[in-house]
């Protein structure tokens, strides 16, 4: 097939091979041997007849050293074009990791590529990255299977697939770069080839799209395929691609898109591929791919190639097992190319396959006291490295989709256990130590996983319901509530499948409270001996400001023989918080119970009639009264609705929170202003005003204003104004000593009640907003009031100065530390006039900026006039 494939690939190459000189396109790709040290293989195509012929080439292995290595495939594909492969290995040095850039340079790129200006002398540049990470295994780069030669014509949508295939099963994405020269660095003036439309490369698929090509000539683009292994990114290789674009009539072939599937390990997989040409030329349908690279079962695919007339189908065909289970799919990349006798044309089409492995089988889920002992087949799949466990606390139904694997979260099934060996099938549940809870139906699925994080089918559900030889408490519910008369009923399910043989009567229960509030232990409250007595009133105790939780204990109470049996799960009361908001009360209580509460009624008291009325419902443990009068006080109560998964015990169960009460309050802040801030360069004043949202509250509010006088710096309040109704008002003039606009502004709003906004967008003012100090050239002191003075202009943000001014022998007239100085012309030592001529200065001014007071030294020169 590959014969074929170069002989119609490259026979139409003479058309384009005039001034043609070396290098034209190419990538390196590399094989992990073991441990550190790797295979590498430079892949270049070359103008045979070229006297630049290398046997060998010089690489760089990314960690400072270098070697020259052999050609050892040397393939003239035709007289002009030669394909060439170079081979050599490399250990890399122990001591971790890292990340390596094995590069290649060689001279002289080919003549005339139109986007590559001055071709023939560039470089031709290659790269490849290997990451060395212990933590995530070894890696072997991507092979490209389709070559990096490609014809286009104009107007003609071109695209190109590399046919990109990792041995590992790595995610690969693909990105476009440039074209690289000498040192691997830019090539000056490369450019994507210029397209009518784009020049695109998908993210995913690989498909490099060219839409359109406009003028004929030799293009050369250059992308990346990266590999990523758990969200991490180990290792790119860069194809350096070579299109030649010719004028022709011709139309690419279409090829029937194939929709991605899957298949279970162990099955064989049927498909069909057709590709039709628009121009009833001949065409060649060839196939390749990760399921043709297997060692075990690789797919087939007949004809191969396929050869038709306007119309050409394949029958592609894979048997396959557990060995072709992984996380990600395996690709087909078709390619379909028309035998025109103007140019040859290709189309790429890819179809994913996702192998999964089949489900293990759950035979056994036993219950013993507290705890469920779950069995299962093992996996068929030996690859496999161990199981997941997931539970669910009643049976779902769950009827996965013929490529769904693993358990999804919408059946509710959380995972619980993990078993990393391949031949253990046997789990213990008795969650995490606290015991599984009676009257609770415990459903199970188990998948296989594997070494990339591949997971099996889910099993079927396996349910089952710890015997009932316990009792199961039903009820803590709070009849009234008081600081010191409340009333909360207690009642349970006794046991109904006692083996009297272990544990023979008589029997007794004992009634326990807790004080969760204050921490207190369990302390008993009642014993009852009649195994019919399940309801308690627990009287007289703080149920306002406390939270309790019951357990009843189960006893044999024969004097001669007396022993615990077992007790419930601890139960607690419901407990309902009330927290008072911005015109509404926000609700929320515990659900932390042994059985299942399905919803929440909500009731709030009613004034006028002293009852509770229902307000809304809820399937979480929350709600939000709203649209209530802020100061007011409201009073709430909850009601749970609930049931246990398994059959015989009472449905549904309903309890009571105690009442609770709430007082609506404004804690919600003020919308977020937006800053404007205009400079005044005369007066060094900066005028900030500032708008408020039309969409919020009309309401008054005050302003805080906050200033920080360098990027670096902390923002601090340097002033606030009054309470504000008008929008008319929000402006603030910001003035400083010495005199200076430099720093950074944002405002936030307060309303009446304190609620502060978050801060405004930062305007920040450097010292080029007003331009820095500086001197004119000229000034002429005969006291016409115009000029008389020689001063510095722009006086902006000065932090210190220090100024001399000398006269043509260098003796010092006039100096001064103030930067609003004025010369008048005198000299300073004996207060006589100077003489009309040139005069020097030098100084040292210090401005303030955003990144702090910057020194500069001045120097320059005034002619005094009279």
């Amino acid at each position: 097939m590959k014969r074929i494939f170069y002989i119609l690939f490259f026979q139409l190459f003479f058309i384009f091979s005039a001034f043609a000189t070396h290098e034209r396109a190419g990538e390196i790709i590399y094989t992990h041997i073991n441990g550190l040290t790797y295979e590498f293989r430079i892949i270049t195509y070359t103008y045979a007849p070229s006297p630049a012929d290398r046997p060998e080439l010089e690489i760089q292995w990314g960690d400072g050293t270098s070697e020259i290595i052999p050609r050892v495939v040397k393939i003239d594909l035709t007289p002009e074009i030669r394909r060439n492969e170079y081979v050599g290995q490399h250990t890399y040095a122990s001591g971790g990791g890292g990340a390596f850039k094995i590069s290649v340079e060689d001279p002289n790129r080919n003549y005339g590529i139109v986007n590559i200006p001055n071709s023939v002398n560039i470089p031709f540049y290659i790269e490849t990255e290997l990451v060395i990470n212990p933590f995530l295994g070894a890696n072997n780069s991507v092979v490209l299977l389709n070559p990096p030669l490609d014809y286009g014509c104009v107007n003609r949508l071109y695209i190109h697939n590399p046919n990109a295939w990792d041995p590992d099963g790595d995610s690969l994405s693909y990105k476009l770069t440039v074209c690289r020269g000498a040192g691997g660095q830019p090539i000056p003036g490369f450019e994507l080839p210029a397209a009518s439309n784009s020049f695109t490369i998908d993210e995913y698929s690989g498909n490099l799209v060219w839409n359109t090509p406009i003028v004929q000539g030799e293009y050369n683009a250059a992308f990346i395929v990266e590999e990523w292994r758990s969200g991490v990114r180990i290792g790119y290789v860069t194809r350096d691609l070579q299109i030649l674009v010719a004028a022709c009539e011709n139309e690419p072939p279409e090829i029937l898109p194939v929709p991605d599937t899957c298949v279970v390990a162990g099955d064989q997989l049927d498909l069909e591929f057709t590709a039709n040409d628009p121009n009833f030329d001949t065409l060649v349908l060839t196939a390749t791919g990760s399921p043709f690279l297997q060692n075990s079962n690789p797919a087939t695919i007949s004809p191969d190639p396929a050869i038709g007339i306007g119309t050409v189908s394949a029958q592609f065909s894979w048997l396959t097992d557990c060995s072709h289970v992984r996380k990600s799919p395996h690709t087909v990349y078709l390619k379909a190319q028309d035998l025109s006798s103007e140019i040859s044309l290709s189309s790429y089409s890819a179809a994913n396959i996702t192998v999964i492995a089949p489900a293990p089988e759950i035979y056994d889920a036993v219950p013993i006291g507290t705890t469920i002992t779950l069995k299962w087949s093992p996996s068929v799949c030996e690859n496999a490295i161990g199981y997941y466990i997931y539970r669910k606390n009643a049976y779902y139904g769950f009827v996965p989709d013929y490529c769904e694997t693993g358990v999804p979260g919408y059946t509710g099934y959380q995972k619980i256990a993990e078993v990393s060996s391949l031949n253990d099938t046997v789990f213990v549940d008795d969650n995490e130590g606290a015991g599984l809870v009676h009257g609770i139906e415990y459903c199970y699925m188990v998948t296989a996983f594997f070494m990339d994080g591949a997971e099996s089918k889910a099993s079927l559900e396996q349910c089952a319901i710890l015997i009932k030889d316990l009792p199961v408490i039903t009820n803590v519910s709070i009849e009234s509530t008081s600081v010191n008369s409340g009333e909360v009923y207690v009642a349970w399910s006794k046991p109904t499948e006692l083996d009297t043989t272990i544990t023979p009567g008589p029997y007794q229960y004992k009634i326990l409270r807790q004080d969760i509030s204050t921490g207190n232990e369990f302390i008993e409250l009642e014993t009852y001996f009649n195994l019919n007595d399940t309801i308690y009133y627990d009287e007289q105790i703080n149920t306002l400001d406390n939270q309790l939780r019951y357990k009843i204990e189960f006893y044999n109470s024969d004097p001669q023989n007396f022993f615990y049996i077992g007790s419930t799960v601890a139960a607690p009361s419901v407990f309902l918080n009330a927290e008072g908001s911005d015109r509404s009360v926000l609700l929320s209580w515990n659900n932390n119970v042994p059985w299942i509460n399905d919803e929440f009624v909500i009731y709030r008291l009613n004034e006028n009639t002293q009852l509770f009325d229902s307000i809304g419902m809820a399937n979480e443990s929350a709600f939000a009264d709203t649209g209530l009068l802020n100061g007011v006080e409201y009073c709430y109560k909850v009601k749970t609705i609930g049931k246990y998964s398994a059959p015989g015990i009472i449905d549904p169960i309903i309890n009571y929170s105690q009442e609770n009460c709430g007082i609506p309050i404004d804690n919600v802040p003020p919308c977020t202003p937006e800053l404007s801030l205009e400079v005044n360069c005369l007066e060094l004043v900066n005028y900030l005003t500032w708008t408020y949202p039309d969409s919020c509250s009309s309401e008054e509010l005050k302003f805080y204003i906050y200033y920080a006088p360098t990027e670096a710096s902390d923002y601090t309040i340097i002033d606030s104004t009054d309470l504000l109704y008008n929008p008319d008002d929000y402006n603030y003039t910001f003035i400083t000593e010495p005199l200076s606009v430099v720093g950074c502004f944002s405002i936030t709003a307060l309303d009446s009640i304190g609620n502060q906004s978050l801060f405004s967008n930062a305007i920040c003012i450097d010292i080029n907003e007003c331009g820095q100090m500086w001197f004119p050239n000229v000034f002429t002191p005969n006291s016409d009031g115009s000029n008389d003075f020689f001063r510095g202009d722009s006086i902006n943000s000065v932090y210190s100065f220090d100024f001399r001014i000398f006269n043509r022998w260098g003796l010092i007239v006039y100096e001064t530390e103030d930067p609003f100085f004025k010369w008048d012309g005198t000299d300073q030592n004996n207060g006589n006039d100077c003489a009309e001529g040139v005069y020097f200065y030098e100084g040292i001014v210090s401005e303030y900026s955003l990144f702090g007071p910057f020194e500069r030294r001045v120097r320059g020169n005034v002619t005094l006039l009279r």
